[in-house]
């Protein structure tokens, strides 16, 4: 008989530290200074179709022992076709982390220029340094051990300056429960729920699972780690927009980026305020930075058959090449609210893409008993009926139309 195991924190924990980056950061920052507590009701929503999609992935990956890429690869047989996937997926895959990677690492910076005295035109090298030195060490283990302890820090760090702020409990469980789109809000719900649905999570998650669990039996321990730590990185993004409606909305203050929003809250709560924004800030981006480049190679040696060992060459040269390419975009001298706004509209590009593919394979005979069931198929329709029209909205914001 199986003995039962302790939970701990997993790979649903890479999940979190990814989504939790910069972008949604900044985002959650304008939310809640532009609109209050009233957006709050679109992170319940994105951390529940998050939830529904994760679910997929990790139990694609604990059943069948290989991730999201290679199961796409080994459900298309026709030649023609699967070249057609593999070469939709390595565009999609190399444009959006590439830009993706050029905010995190922007987005750290901005949070580490308020912590340490150091010149703004090396943080990206150093950042970029910090992260390929944990990505090279080729161990699962370090890489979840580093990503759990950031998320941890930035729960700490974004909760105890939403605790500062002293929010209104009546108005902040109104936002929660009670949907409304106030004036000019409709993009900002879409760039919250987009900020949080993130598609190279769906290779993050299910590669994790399979280098972490190898046997359906092991499904209870990815549910109750995606139950915990998922639900932990939204609660991270309402207390960033709490924080930022209970100090700004209402006031005739301009906040323009995350950075923004802790200095201007230190004449109000004091130092401590922005030295916790910053951490947060800085943690969310070195997190981020560590997740887009491993999940790049994750999808892509999946998908062009390369083996995804952690030590492998070609693995290495993929992640490092994202990372490399980050870095040098962080340093272009863009704007990093530019820079983390753009990543936003290549996620409106690859996530229904990446959602419909991850339906798709969780239906296949291969899976078993383990395939969707109806409601999980109902469920999964949602989410990327949702995605396709968050993905339209973003590319339309994103060329000017709306």
């Amino acid at each position: 008989m199986k003995q039962k195991s302790r939970f701990s924190m997993g790979p649903a924990a890479l999940v979190a530290a990814a989504f939790i980056g910069p972008g949604t950061v900044v985002t959650a920052s304008l939310a809640g200074a532009n609109f209050g507590y009233a957006l709050l009701w679109a992170l319940v929503f994105s951390v529940l179709a998050t939830m529904i999609l994760q679910e997929m992935a990790a139990r694609l990956g604990v059943v069948t022992g290989k991730g999201l890429g290679e199961n796409i690869r080994a459900a298309i047989a026709h030649p023609g076709l699967r070249w057609l996937v593999v070469s939709l997926i390595f565009a999609a895959v190399i444009i959006g982390n590439s830009v993706y990677q050029g905010g995190n690492i922007s987005g750290a910076r901005m949070g580490l220029a308020d912590l340490l005295p150091i010149g703004g035109q090396w943080i990206p090298l150093i950042l970029g340094v910090l992260a390929a030195i944990v990505l090279w060490q080729g161990s699962y283990k370090v890489i979840e051990n580093v990503l759990i302890g950031l998320v941890l820090l930035m729960s700490l760090a974004f909760l105890a300056t939403f605790i500062l702020t002293e929010p209104n409990w009546g108005d902040l469980f109104s936002g929660l429960l009670v949907p409304s789109i106030p004036s000019g809000s409709l993009l900002m719900v879409v760039a919250l729920i987009g900020t949080t649905v993130v598609p190279y999570n769906l290779f993050l998650h299910s590669s994790s699972c399979a280098q972490k669990w190898h046997s359906p039996e092991d499904l209870q321990q990815a549910r109750q780690d995606i139950y915990v730590s998922i639900p932990l990185g939204g609660l991270i993004s309402m207390a960033i927009v709490a924080t930022a409606a209970s100090a700004f909305f209402g006031q005739a203050i301009n906040i323009e980026s995350a950075a923004d929003l802790g200095k201007a809250m230190t004449p109000l709560f004091g130092d401590g305020a922005t030295l916790f924004m910053a951490t947060g800030l800085f943690a969310a981006g070195l997190s981020s930075s560590l997740t887009a480049p491993l999940a790049s190679a994750y999808a892509l040696s999946g998908v062009l058959g390369y083996s995804n060992n952690l030590q492998d060459k070609k693995f290495r040269a993929i992640w490092l090449s994202i990372l490399s390419v980050g870095v040098i975009i962080a340093s272009s001298g863009l704007k990093p609210i530019e820079v983390i706004l753009f990543a936003q509209v290549a996620n409106g590009l690859l996530l229904p893409v990446m959602a419909l593919f991850l339906v798709w394979v969780c239906n296949h005979r291969d899976l078993g008993e383990y395939r969707n069931s109806l409601r999980q198929n109902i469920l999964g329709s949602i989410v990327c009926a949702v995605a396709i029209g968050l993905g339209g909205r973003s590319i339309a914001a994103g060329l000017g139309w709306l």
